[in-house]
């Protein structure tokens, strides 16, 4: 399977496999020909609940990494505006960053306060594991990226070989800064593909009473569907899904390639929409986080919430035609 391992790569993939499917232009392939659009828009993209809260969130929202590390490139920063204008437009809310993603945070703090749109957006960001005056000063610089004082949920980032003490340790953290109202949700995540880091978080839900976990998980890594998905539900864990794309892995291998005409059955008319579906269809998952530099594909990746997703037997032939192309 090919893997794009630079962001130019990534993108390219994508935008060759919109262009080249059945022979269709870019915007035809992304399904959003006019009288499309207009069908689709008319549909609100799929909610699900928070089970610790009930609150509804939107099942597509974006991820920031790599992205949004722009700097003060204002012609990126314009068309980064229109791709979080396009999210809350479209009825979703989750924009995911981190300290570690560059200037994403100052970019998603910028924007959202020239937008006026703090209020409407649901952000999510990161602490690493470090110390505690390390962690409260991490935090702290977050703020001042963001530009708010609050966040909806702060997430230890990447937890899957850290020690468990030292994660103990920052969840106490976290829950003195949520007791206080600095951030309404707590969890952690990870983003390897590997076995171990999965069982780690099914340790940490076991002992912690986390609100999110935000895991790894694409049709090219599936392994949180071995245990993982089933303990956050028994658990009352809310699921965020980042690398949906498997980096673009998934994109390399369908190039070229059109979407089988049984994609019809679940109203995806585009790869990145088979790719969502697959994973919005498990009820486990209550958001994917698609990065996302451009308001195209930003309606590309919200209409794969608005209609219908595939059963289990369709999930199983879309496995099948993956699998076969890796």
């Amino acid at each position: 399977m090919t893997r794009p391992f630079d962001l130019k790569s990534r993108l390219v993939s994508r935008r060759e496999v919109l262009s080249l499917a059945a022979g269709l232009s870019a915007g035809a392939a992304l399904g959003i020909a006019p009288a499309r659009s207009q069908t689709a828009a008319a549909k609100p993209v799929l909610m699900r609940p928070i089970p610790r809260s009930g609150e509804s969130l939107a099942v597509v929202g974006l991820g920031t990494a790599i992205v949004f590390d722009i700097g003060n490139d204002a012609a990126k920063r314009a068309e980064r505006r229109s791709v979080i204008r396009t999210l809350l437009e479209g009825g979703a809310r989750v924009i995911d960053t981190a300290p570690s993603y560059g200037t994403a945070e100052s970019a998603v703090g910028d924007l959202l306060a020239d937008m006026k749109a703090r209020e409407r957006a649901f952000v999510a960001t990161k602490v690493r594991v470090a110390g505690r005056e390390r962690a409260i000063a991490e935090m702290r610089q977050s703020q001042a990226r963001l530009r708010t004082e609050q966040f909806d949920l702060m997430q230890i980032h990447n937890v899957g070989f850290a020690d468990r003490k030292e994660v103990a340790t920052q969840l106490s953290l976290l829950r003195e800064w949520k007791s206080r109202g600095v951030f309404r949700y707590l969890g952690v995540t990870h983003s390897q593909a590997q076995e171990q880091a999965n069982e780690r978080l099914i340790e940490i839900m076991k002992s912690e009473h986390l609100d999110f976990i935000q895991i790894n998980y694409s049709m090219a890594e599936r392994s949180v569907e071995r245990r993982l998905l089933s303990a956050a539900s028994g658990s009352g864990t809310a699921v965020l899904v980042n690398l949906p794309f498997a980096r673009g892995r998934l994109f390399g291998a369908v190039r070229g390639k059109p979407l089988p005409g049984w994609a019809a059955e679940f109203d995806a008319a585009t790869w990145a929409q088979f790719f969502l579906k697959y994973l919005l269809a498990s009820e486990a998952v209550n958001c994917v986080l698609p990065g996302t530099d451009k308001p195209e594909y930003m309606v590309d990746n919200l209409n794969a919430g608005r209609t219908r997703l595939p059963d289990a037997a369709m999930r199983k032939k879309m496995v099948e035609l993956i699998d076969s192309l890796s």
